[in-house]
């Protein structure tokens, strides 16, 4: 007969909105209160993480409009893919170099000019060796950015398969 539209769409992409800029909070709070310095992929994370909360954010807002809505979570999607690709290659191959300078995240920040942009949020202070000697309750913090890129990837997922 009449079924109600589900809620969890709305619920979801609000909740990851509120995670990706919480993420980014607790980053800045990392940095500027307890000296955590980051390095151009930890900055680059960052910024993903403000596209994933930007798009989240207008997916919520334009929800009643399924096709808006998907188009806004494929974008999410995407940008957590990127997220996930960055967050592995920082662990797994920045952090082992001693200086990740002008590798592919120093020069997209640079074309994004997001330095000069927000420096209290974009600013790189670190190389990728040093920034991985820093860690959040035993993990370090890309390993926490992997795993909040895979999380909302997943219920970005779910949310997207759902009628």
């Amino acid at each position: 007969m009449f079924t109600r539209p589900s809620k969890l769409p709305g619920r979801a992409l609000a909740g990851m909105a509120v995670a990706s800029f919480a993420a980014v909070g607790v980053a800045l709070v990392a940095q500027h209160q307890f000296g955590v310095k980051p390095c151009p992929w930890c900055v680059l994370q960052r910024g993903i993480f403000l596209a994933v909360g930007t798009f989240s954010l207008l997916g919520w807002l334009v929800q009643a409009r399924r096709s808006l809505r998907q188009a806004a979570l494929v974008i999410v999607l995407l940008a957590c893919v990127a997220g996930l690709t960055a967050a592995v290659f920082q662990h797994e191959v920045a952090s082992q170099t001693a200086s990740c300078a002008m590798g592919l995240a120093d020069k997209i920040l640079t074309a994004l000019n997001l330095e000069e942009f927000w420096p209290s949020v974009f600013m790189v202070t670190a190389n990728c060796s040093e920034a991985a000697a820093y860690r959040l309750i035993g993990l370090p913090y890309e390993v926490w950015s992997g795993l909040l890129f895979a999380g909302l990837g997943a219920l970005g997922l779910i949310v997207l398969s759902r009628r």
